[in-house]
């Protein structure tokens, strides 16, 4: 059933299992965000801008739709059933135009080739936990879990509450996956639901951290410190490594002093990677880091080292 996609993320809050928020993605059997098997909830909407984002869907709060050109036989079924006039046929391929396009999905109905995806459903907290569900077999033999991921889940506050409160009452595992960029009395709550939280570090130079993301840090290392001091949740701070920006030996040296003194329990350093670029031309947007090549796994190792001479549990992905 294709649910409604165009009510504003966290505008049904209604408490319990009715809750609702939009979600862009359930992703099962996930390995990556967190311990053991998982099932990964990505929500819709993010208050930073970071150059890399391989999720470019996440970031907008709106439902919005993509339009995979590869995938167009060019018959033009989306055309004819578009009232509005949103989509046309280029030499290059379909062309939608976004401000037109009233979320119909009528054109999605008619593509056999699913050139056109919509990104953002509105789904209840108790749809959800159903979906999760699912897989409860896996969570328990492999220590797995649900996570939260995004995009931010907490800027969806009322949402991602119920859904961990219900998360917890079901016996499950918990992972919250958080910029740090939202109120400390949020992410406080959030922690008394969480057992897991992986706090994403981008910079900790306050210019370079807005040059990168378009907001500065202050806030974000503050509720950092601020969960750390809590000692409510296991912590796993991760720290995308991006050519150019933050790979430097000076810089990581000065991070993992920084860290020395905290309690994240596991560093997790991602290397850079171009996965999502597709996913940019597919939301009309254009991709900000062109040129950048990924670190080896031999640079990864040398990083790595740098934080393992400081005493710290780092490890190369997730």
């Amino acid at each position: 059933m294709l649910l409604d996609s165009r009510e504003p993320a966290g505008s049904a809050y209604k408490g319990g299992t009715d809750t609702k928020g939009l979600v862009f993605n359930i992703q099962r059997y996930s390995i990556h965000d967190g311990p053991g098997i998982r099932s990964t909830v990505f929500f819709k909407g993010c208050p930073l801008r970071c150059k890399w984002c391989s999720n470019p869907e996440s970031l907008s709060p709106a439902a919005e739709l993509m339009v995979r050109e590869a995938r167009c036989n060019g018959c033009g079924r989306c055309i004819t059933v578009c009232a509005p006039g949103a989509l046309s046929l280029a030499a290059s391929g379909l062309r939608l135009d976004r401000d037109k396009c009233d979320l119909c999905l009528k054109c999605m109905e008619v593509c056999w080739e699913d050139a056109l995806e919509l990104a953002g459903r509105q789904m209840s907290v108790g749809e959800v936990v159903e979906e999760c569900s699912k897989d409860e077999l896996f969570y328990r033999n492999s220590g797995g879990g649900v996570t939260l991921s995004g995009g931010e889940p907490l800027l969806q506050a009322g949402f991602a509450l119920e859904l961990l409160t219900c998360l917890k009452e079901r016996g499950f595992n918990t992972a919250l996956d958080t910029c740090g960029h939202v109120p400390w009395e949020i992410l406080e709550k959030a922690l008394e639901y969480t057992d897991l939280v992986l706090f994403d570090v981008k910079h900790v130079d306050a210019e370079e951290h807005r040059d990168g993301t378009g907001v500065d840090n202050k806030l974000i290392l503050s509720n950092l410190e601020k969960a750390m001091n809590a000692n409510k949740s296991r912590i796993w701070i991760r720290l995308p490594v991006i050519p150019g920006y933050n790979d430097s030996d000076k810089y990581m040296q000065a991070l993992a002093g920084k860290l020395q003194g905290m309690k994240a329990e596991k560093m997790s350093l991602l290397g850079y990677h171009e996965w999502g670029r597709a996913k940019y031309q597919s939301l009309g947007r254009a991709y900000q880091l062109n040129g950048r090549t990924p670190l080896t796994s031999e640079r990864m190792c040398g990083i790595i080292d740098i934080f393992k001479a400081k005493g710290l549990n780092a490890t190369d992905g997730y």
